[in-house]
């Protein structure tokens, strides 16, 4: 009986190791003008795509967080800089919230992309199968 208990605990504990390694997907939402949830978004987004390298995540910004991947005023810019050049990471930002704020591809920290629907795109992920984050505060 006691072979079985520790044969079964193994078995859990081996399950639960591999659980933790399935690649997941993640898509974050940002629209808050605060540069203090541009900080912790763009961590959040640092340590889950070091974390899980396998994995794909995903940064949408529209609205009034545009200016978190502004090249010139991101709060968040040395971060983003830096998690951008993960294969796994992409940071897309809302056309319609750069047209309506006098904004082009060009005022974008390097590596950003653009969609056409900041809220298409979250729902688009989320129909695939993408998990979802909202960051705010």
């Amino acid at each position: 009986m006691m072979k079985f208990i520790k044969l079964a605990l193994a078995l859990f504990m081996l399950n639960i190791g591999f659980a933790q390694e399935k690649p997941i997907k993640v898509v974050f939402d940002v629209t808050s003008a605060n540069t203090d949830v541009h900080k912790s978004a763009a961590r959040h987004l640092r340590l889950m795509s070091e974390s899980y390298p396998n994995s794909e995540f995903e940064m949408v910004i529209y609205s009034s967080a545009y200016k978190m991947v502004d090249n010139n005023s991101s709060a968040a810019g040395e971060t983003l800089r830096d998690i951008i050049k993960n294969d796994n990471v992409s940071i897309v930002v809302c056309e319609n919230t750069l047209k309506r704020n006098n904004k082009n591809k060009a005022d974008l920290i390097q590596g950003v992309t653009t969609v056409p629907d900041g809220i298409y795109e979250i729902v688009a992920k989320q129909q695939l199968g993408w998990g979802y984050i909202k960051e705010g505060k």
